[in-house]
C-alpha cells in the first residue's frame, strides 16, 4: 500500500498529463456526458437551491465561488475518493466485494439525507441508462445488488464500475465524474438563477484547471482521507428540504 501511494504522489507530482484513449473509449465518454443522457442530473442542485434563494449565488462569480468549494471540498474528498478506490479495486482483484464496503462508506460520508438519496437516485438511474450499453456481467449483477437493496449503489460507484469495464484510464474516469458533476450543476444554476447559456459556457471554461488540479489530488489519496470540508454546502443541503418552492429534488 505504501509504495502504491508513493507511485501516485509520484504521479501527482509529474508535469506530463498526457494520456492515451482508445478512439472508441473517447466516443462513449462523450456519449454518457452528453446533456441528453438520462442520469437525473438536472433535478439536483445539492444544496445549490439555498444558496440561490438567499440570493448568495446570482452571477457568474458567486456560481464559481459555489462549484469550487464544492469540488475541492465535497468531491474532491468524497465522492472522487471512492471513485478511484472502486476503480482500483476492481483493477486488483475484479469482483464487486469491495465495492458493498465502498459504497456503505460513502452512504455514511453524506450528512444530508437529500445529499444521500440524490446520490443513490443518479446513480440507480445511470446504471439503469448504461447496462445495456455494455457486455460486462459486473453491471448486471450491480444493478441486481441494488434492487434487491443488497447495497445502496451511489452515483460514484456505479460510475467506476462502468469506466473500469469500459477500459476507461484511472485518471480519466476521476476527472471526467469531476466535470461532469460540476457542469451538472452550472447547468441548473443557468436554468434556476437565471443565468445565460453564454455565461454558463463561461462558467464551465473558467472551472476546468480546478477539475484537472483536484483529479491530481485525488489520485495520491486514499480512504484515509475521506472527509467533508464543505460543511456549508451539506447544511445547505439539509436547509434546502425545508424551502417554500423548490425547482430541484435536493
Amino acid at each position: 500500500m505504501s509504495k502504491q501511494r508513493d507511485d501516485l504522489t509520484s504521479l501527482s507530482n509529474t508535469k506530463d498529463t498526457t494520456i492515451t484513449m482508445q478512439m472508441n473509449q473517447l466516443l462513449q465518454l462523450m456519449h454518457i456526458h452528453d446533456s441528453a443522457f438520462p442520469i437525473g442530473s438536472y433535478t439536483h442542485s445539492f444544496g445549490m437551491e439555498t444558496y440561490i434563494q438567499q440570493g448568495k449565488i446570482h452571477d457568474k462569480e458567486t456560481l464559481l465561488t459555489y462549484c469550487r468549494s464544492y469540488l475541492h471540498g465535497n468531491l474532491g474528498s468524497g465522492d472522487a475518493i471512492f471513485v478511484k478506490e472502486a476503480w482500483q479495486s476492481l483493477a486488483a482483484a475484479p469482483g464487486l466485494t469491495t465495492l458493498y464496503e465502498l459504497d456503505s462508506f460513502c452512504h455514511a460520508q453524506k450528512l444530508a439525507k437529500e445529499s444521500r438519496v440524490g446520490s443513490t437516485k443518479m446513480g440507480r438511474q445511470f446504471l439503469e441508462t448504461v447496462c445495456p450499453l455494455s457486455s460486462s456481467p459486473l453491471l448486471p449483477q450491480w444493478r441486481t445488488d441494488i434492487k434487491e437493496k443488497r447495497t445502496y449503489g451511489h452515483h460514484a460507484l456505479s460510475y467506476a464500475l462502468y469506466a473500469y469495464t469500459e477500459g476507461m484510464p484511472l485518471a480519466v474516469t476521476i476527472c471526467s465524474f469531476l466535470y461532469s458533476s460540476v457542469a451538472n450543476l452550472i447547468h441548473n444554476a443557468v436554468r434556476a438563477v437565471p443565468l445565460g447559456q453564454t455565461t454558463g459556457v463561461q462558467a464551465i471554461q473558467a472551472i476546468l484547471p480546478d477539475c484537472e488540479q483536484v483529479t491530481t489530488q485525488v489520485l495520491a489519496r486514499t480512504l484515509d482521507d475521506v472527509s467533508n470540508q464543505a460543511i456549508g454546502i451539506e447544511l445547505a443541503s439539509m436547509e434546502h428540504e425545508f424551502l417554500f418552492s423548490r425547482l430541484f429534488i435536493s
